[in-house]
């Protein structure tokens, strides 16, 4: 399409995917109080009159950037979980999913560790698929009943401490797969699932994630 007729629209969204890709390559090397705007706008390759066309502030990239993270872990946890019923094993696989993501993209999940706050509440949008397996399994006698009021904050703490763990010590698959384990047998328990149940689900988690990324590579 010649550039005359080119949709705004569609200048303005490669605009915003441009310097959300470069925060990505820059947030990942230091925190965003240290990236000035004139170095987003140069490794975008855009104008810098741009940013503020997209983004209030360096705070407000920073959250949106954390943002696109979530959504896409959200995402794969959601076709993780199709036809899945079970509340243990759909949060299973959401912390399953956190793994692989942390194992597979080492930067964005830096950037995404780093800017996470503002989407650890319950009534998040974000939150809506966690919040109603935690209450499932609360309906359903797997979990306790102080899991109705902070499921889910435990929940993503764990997910979050899992990925953040993975990226720093640049896990292996097989090391990660057994944090993994590890992480879920503690977490469901806390809930307050049955031992045995939670070992069961834990290590069937532990070979699904060694088996998807095996067939990935």
């Amino acid at each position: 399409m010649p550039a005359t007729l080119e949709k705004p629209d569609s200048r303005a969204s490669r605009t915003r995917s441009a310097l959300l890709a470069a925060g990505f390559d820059l947030m990942a090397e230091r925190p965003i109080d240290a990236i000035p705007i004139d170095d987003l706008v140069a490794s975008a390759g855009v104008a810098k009159g741009s940013f503020f066309n997209h983004f209030s502030d360096k705070d407000g990239f920073a959250a949106a950037i954390a943002f696109e993270v979530r959504v896409e872990i959200e995402e794969r946890v959601e076709t993780a979980n199709s036809g899945v019923d079970n509340p243990l094993e759909r949060l299973a696989g959401g912390m399953r999913e956190a793994a692989s993501y942390a194992l597979n993209r080492r930067k964005q999940s830096i950037v995404a560790l780093r800017f996470s706050h503002g989407t650890t509440t319950r009534g998040h949008p974000l939150n809506k698929g966690v919040g109603a397996d935690i209450a499932a399994g609360v309906e359903a006698d797997h979990f306790r009943e102080e899991a109705k009021e902070t499921g889910v904050l435990y929940w993503l703490g764990l997910c979050h401490a899992l990925m953040a763990n993975i990226v720093e010590n640049e896990f292996s698959l097989q090391e990660a797969a057994t944090r993994l384990e590890k992480m879920l047998i503690l977490g469901l328990t806390g809930l307050g699932a049955d031992e045995e149940t939670a070992v069961k689900v834990a290590t069937d988690n532990f070979q699904i994630l060694l088996r998807v990324q095996d067939a990935a590579h």
